[in-house]
């Protein structure tokens, strides 16, 4: 086994882990994987037996092996990719240029056995380097916010800071960053509010607001736009982040045809009691000791098709999952672009939120 190898994380990262910390043996299932990503807060791991590397797994490799059909249960081996980009560790001077030829996040450095002695990461989000410009974005903005209350008594919600910046404009850069310049907002509870912070804002993109007037949930309020969107376009709640690849997004949505593609984050939950399950006549059917749940949840982003917005109803009040489940009973494609859980980021309650700035100060 060589010595303990350091991980070089990019510019401004703090990252603390040995590179044995990332390597994860062919038969460990793809839960167990996942969960080791989400603890590690990277996004690869290595197959390497005697620090050799084999394989490389991301939650991309996950990702599309969740989608040609794969389970949690599986070895994880099944879902990697064994043939990696790697540098010698002579050739570690071109591991920038490797990363941003590849357009791959991280680049394991081998010795001359073949093992890892370090690993060069490009950055700590994972954005798409082939940014492609002029698909809008819609941002519905319009709640009231009651899970935040009581501060959403005094802010709406798009204006409550994550750190130095308010939630709303930190979506806007995820966006930006993938080259997203033109956005909508959907507001009605202390819109005004809304639109003088972002009119007063220095900015290099066109934002336009449409304005409810009255609740229409997050999905009515789409009709307000009817004949606004002429392309494929996003559309996010204001109260969410996503550390994903948006051009990969993009690119799933179209080659599956989909009319909506929604972003779901794989949940592991752990049930903190015992579970009971009761048969007939009062008896006990089966018990489960701290049972665990895995299953998908909507992250609310989404990749939609303009047709969606000409076909709301005016006025209507409805919420965009039933939105979808109304498309999905009438037999039109409606898909699932999964990411791992670590890659969401939600504001929605309280605790979540102080969550949230504690890892938008970890990234700074």
């Amino acid at each position: 086994m060589p010595r303990p190898g350091k991980m070089r994380q990019g510019e401004g990262g703090h990252t603390l882990l040995k590179v044995e910390e990332l390597f994860i043996p062919a038969d460990a299932t793809v839960l167990q994987s996942m969960k080791k990503l989400d603890e590690t807060g990277q996004r690869i791991l290595f197959i390497a037996p005697g620090g050799k590397l084999e394989a490389v797994v991301t939650d991309g490799d996950i990702r599309k092996f969740f989608l040609r059909g794969g389970t949690l249960s599986q070895p994880v081996g099944q879902a990697a990719n064994y043939h990696p980009i790697s540098l010698p560790v002579s050739a570690r001077g071109r591991a920038r240029e490797e990363l941003k030829a590849h357009g791959i996040d991280a680049l394991p450095i081998l010795n001359k056995k073949g093992c890892i002695t370090d690993i060069v990461f490009a950055h700590g989000l994972d954005v798409d380097n082939r940014k492609q410009a002029g698909i809008p974005v819609v941002i519905m903005a319009g709640g009231l916010g009651t899970r935040l209350y009581p501060y959403t008594k005094i802010l709406p919600k798009p204006l409550i800071p994550v750190g130095e910046q308010p939630i709303a404009e930190l979506i806007i850069d995820r966006f930006r960053d993938f080259g997203c310049n033109a956005f909508t907002m959907v507001v009605n509870y202390k819109k005004n509010m809304i639109k003088s912070y972002f009119q007063d804002l220095e900015k290099d993109y066109q934002i336009d607001f449409a304005d409810e007037d009255a609740f229409m949930g997050t999905g009515g309020g789409l009709c307000l736009l009817k004949g606004k969107l002429h392309s494929t376009f996003f559309f996010t709640n204001c109260d969410v982040m996503l550390d994903a690849d948006f051009g990969d997004i993009c690119e799933y949505h179209k080659h599956q045809g989909n009319l909506i593609t929604m972003v779901c984050a794989f949940k592991h939950y752990t049930v903190p009691y015992g579970v009971v399950e009761l048969g007939e006549d009062g008896a006990i059917a089966s018990m489960k000791e701290k049972p665990e749940l895995n299953f998908l949840t909507n992250t609310g982003v989404y990749v939609v098709e303009p047709q969606v917005v000409e076909e709301m109803r005016d006025g209507e009040v409805i919420g965009f999952p039933d939105v979808i489940e109304r498309y999905r009973l009438a037999g039109k494609k409606v898909g699932v672009y999964p990411i791992s859980e670590s890659s969401w980021m939600d504001m929605g309650q309280l605790e979540e939120l102080e969550k949230m700035r504690r890892r938008m100060e970890s990234q700074d």
